[in-house]
């Protein structure tokens, strides 16, 4: 045997005996203990994987294997996301078809995966560009649209000029492309929505049952934005329109002088059309609104408006209310439009700016300041305890207790109703891009859309087309498109020429996982209910707001429609952090990639998942340091030495007890994904070995099990020169004897400016001098006190705390 450890030639062997074996696929209906492990797939867009996506794929495969040793049948497939914006930059990048570039790409990421060592099971696997997959986006959106949850509309849009192409919301971050950076721009479409609000409150409800991270769930509440108050309906003076008015805070609603509309809402135009008031209000509005799509509005300090010319028509028989259009108000929140009044601190700013008459219908109970706020001196806004004036039913009553009454009053005199509001808007599905699921709706000769029906479906993408984005679809140019629907429909008819947002693709491949590559049937409904949710999902952090919410509202639709058993598509989830270089964010534009194949090569893959693993906890991610896989390396070729080559000795009391603290320390630290602890636990168990001269055969072998969810190969290699039977993947996981680990040592954590890096076993009592020497040796520690330790604390028996 090779007096080290050899990791080119050890990998290669053990791949290939995974893949003889079929060790990691799955028979659905056999399972006896189900566990479905899933990471969010890849887009193919470049032609490699970087270090983010194995700082993604390694530690989640090692939290599955960990899963697999005690006895789950652990299900943990991978597949691409091929469709969209990222390949299809890439393929305009390099002159390609996206199709072809795709193709190449996925060959050459399903290699890296396999040389990663992840436990995927390959006969599983999708993408989302083959038309075997995107027949059943397309079947979702004819679900959708036989359920009444697919519409059409014209509105305005976020338009990406880089992209040329429309964003949903989720997709515009302070005003920008979240893919290439762009200025957004609004632009009046027609477009197909998803009625993702029909949703918002189950949404809303089944967040509280879900283990997620609380900051996730926050955002999510936040971004369903759910508001309860009144809605009101009023007419616009000699007009046939009538708006729909919000109010959260309707204890003051008699106060209300002026109505403001968002200068972005639809309704502007046609209340200023032919009037002399048109061009200015356009002008002011047009220009606002370029300016909130770009994301270079201060709503706080740009504070502008203009009069419509037109009026409410005395909606609560206390007079007309001018119509302004004003800039502070969101489209997006509400229906756009607000009633004004004194008791706001914006609306009072803004009509004190323009001179529009206010009134008061709240005071405070000290009658001097109660003078200056009838007087306007100031703005008397939501205090618990003003004393409202008006109507009569509530006054003297506490703003704060009149609520219900003011409710009360307004439903029985017909000025409203109760009413929820929700931030989310529909999720706009339209994209004007070739490479995508064409949408599969046909157009008769009168303009009404039909569904192109199940037996036509996949319905294939166009190969006679200019894939480079215009800023119309290129499929519109397509003659055998046209051609198509022309004889399967009939003369006249039309194709529906747009694409689907690829966070469509994306929002129920964890069911199509489960389907094998049925084509008859969306998924067998025994499998779902025997394998979903999904145990625990991981990915990162930024889908909070996009395919997370996008996937849960998919599930709960497909319950309704009677596919799927289950209301949530992931029951755990986990965001990984990120890894920086020198403390910046990796980015191609910024040239600080760091590409894994050139450390693999020399180090071997084990050797590269460790060292990610052992940089911090695997949800904040750490720096990358060159010189810190040299230490992980020299680790791996200690336990190599130790385990194979080193004398064998008898099992002392000393490394039973060694052992069985490992046993508890890598068990629980793995069980929270704290693998870097997990790793330092081992590291130190191989000093107790070593400072013994060597180690026993039994206890070789359950650490062997210890070290295999973390260096797999590496693992595989020491149990087959141990004896042991089987693949160690497919062993049962040790457990520890709690007699055996009471000892008079106590563990001691280590932190470097208030993060933790480590931690170490140390006698009861040693002393405060020991235990700062020990932790600065810490191999995870001293890359992280390079220079001066500014300041030293020990908190005796507990923490020591460095200040760099």
């Amino acid at each position: 045997m090779p007096a080290e450890y050899e990791p080119t030639s050890i990998e290669a062997k053990w791949q290939k005996k995974w893949e003889e074996a079929k060790v990691f696929e799955v028979d659905f209906k056999k399972a006896k203990n189900p566990y479905y492990g899933l990471v969010m797939y890849p887009y193919p867009s470049g032609d490699k994987l970087h270090v983010g996506h194995w700082y993604n794929f390694g530690p989640a495969d090692s939290y599955y294997r960990f899963q697999k040793m005690h006895g789950k049948d652990v299900f943990t497939p991978m597949g691409f996301d091929a469709f969209g914006l990222p390949a299809e930059n890439y393929a305009i990048k390099t002159g390609t078809p996206p199709a072809e570039s795709t193709a190449k790409n996925v060959k050459t990421m399903i290699r890296q995966f396999k040389r990663i060592g992840c436990m995927y099971d390959w006969s599983k696997t999708l993408n989302t560009s083959d038309p075997e997959y995107y027949r059943w986006t397309q079947w979702l959106f004819l679900q959708m649209f036989e359920n009444e949850l697919a519409y059409k509309k014209e509105g305005n849009v976020n338009y990406c000029p880089g992209c040329k192409t429309v964003l949903a919301n989720e997709q515009v971050w302070e005003g920008k492309c979240e893919r290439c950076d762009s200025d957004v721009a609004l632009k009046p479409l027609t477009q197909w929505y998803f009625k993702i609000t029909n949703y918002a409150q189950r949404m809303l409800d089944g967040l509280k049952d879900l283990n997620w991270p609380e900051k996730t769930k926050t955002m999510q509440k936040n971004w369903i934005g759910r508001s309860a108050g009144i809605s009101l309906k009023e007419k616009v003076k000699d007009m046939d329109i009538e708006l729909e008015v919000f109010d959260t805070v309707p204890q003051t609603y008699l106060a209300q002088t002026f109505t403001i509309i968002a200068p972005e809402h639809p309704l502007v135009s046609k209340l200023v059309e032919g009037t002399k008031y048109e061009k200015d209000v356009m002008d002011l509005a047009n220009r606002v609104a370029k300016k909130k799509a770009s994301g270079k509005f201060d709503i706080e300090n740009e504070m502008e408006g203009i009069f419509t010319g037109r009026y409410v028509d005395n909606p609560f028989g206390t007079g007309d209310l001018p119509i302004w259009v004003a800039s502070f108000v969101v489209a997006d929140y509400g229906t756009g439009i607000v009633n004004c009044s004194a008791h706001d601190e914006r609306d009072f700013a803004f009509a004190k700016k323009y001179d529009i008459p206010l009134k008061t219908v709240m005071e405070p109970e000290d009658p001097e300041e109660a003078d200056k706020v009838r007087n306007l001196e100031y703005c008397y806004s939501k205090e618990p305890k003003g004393v409202l004036q008006d109507p009569d039913e509530v006054k003297g009553m506490y703003w704060k207790d009149a609520y219900d009454p003011i409710v009360k009053y307004i439903k029985k005199h017909g000025h409203g109703k109760e009413a929820v509001n929700y931030r989310i808007r529909d999720w706009t599905v339209s994209r004007q891009r070739y490479w995508g699921a064409l949408i599969p709706i046909v157009y008769d000769p009168n303009g009404k859309a039909h569904p192109v029906p199940d037996e036509h479906l996949p319905w294939l993408l166009p190969t006679d087309v200019e894939f480079k984005p215009t800023g119309t679809s290129p499929i519109a140019g397509s003659k055998e498109l046209k051609k198509r629907v022309e004889k399967i429909f009939g003369k006249g008819w039309t194709p529906e020429v747009d694409t689907m947002d690829t966070f469509v693709c994306s929002s129920f491949y964890q069911f199509r996982y489960l389907a094998e590559g049925n084509q008859k049937e969306f998924v067998t409904k025994d499998i779902v209910k025997k394998w979903m949710p999904v145990d625990m999902y991981i990915g990162g952090a930024e889908h909070a707001c996009m395919h997370l919410i996008y996937s849960r509202f998919v599930t709960m639709a497909l319950k309704d429609f009677g596919h799927v058993s289950v209301d949530e598509p992931f029951q755990a989830l986990i965001h990984q952090g990120i890894i920086t270089n020198d403390g910046a964010k990796m980015s191609k534009s910024k040239g600080n990639v760091v590409s894994p194949d050139t450390f693999i090569d020399n180090y071997g893959s084990d050797v590269f998942r460790m060292y990610l693993m052992f940089m911090g906890p695997f949800s904040e991610g750490g720096d990358w340091n060159d010189t810190g896989i040299k230490g992980v390396s020299r680790f791996a070729q200690k336990v190599y030495k130790i385990i194979v080559q080193n004398k064998k000795c008898d099992q002392s009391k000393s490394l039973t007890t060694a052992l069985h603290i490992a046993i508890k320390k890598v068990t629980e630290d793995i069980e929270r994904l704290h693998f870097n602890t997990a790793i330092s636990a081992l590291m130190e168990f191989m000093n107790v070995c070593d400072k013994q001269g060597g180690i026993d055969e039994e206890s070789a072998k359950t650490f062997t099990k210890l070290l295999a969810p973390l260096a797999p190969h590496l693992s595989e290699e020491l149990w087959e020169l141990l004896g042991g039977e089987g693949f160690v993947i497919e062993q049962q996981w040790p457990t520890f004897d709690p007699k055996l680990i009471k000892t008079d040592t106590i563990t001691i954590a280590v932190q470097v400016n208030g993060k933790v890096r480590g931690d170490f076993s140390a006698p009861v009592g040693i002393s405060e001098a020991d235990a700062i020497k020990t932790a600065k040796e810490l191999p995870n520690v001293a890359k992280f006190i390079e220079g001066d330790v500014k300041k030293e604390i020990y908190v005796k028996g507990k923490l020591v705390s460095l200040v760099v």
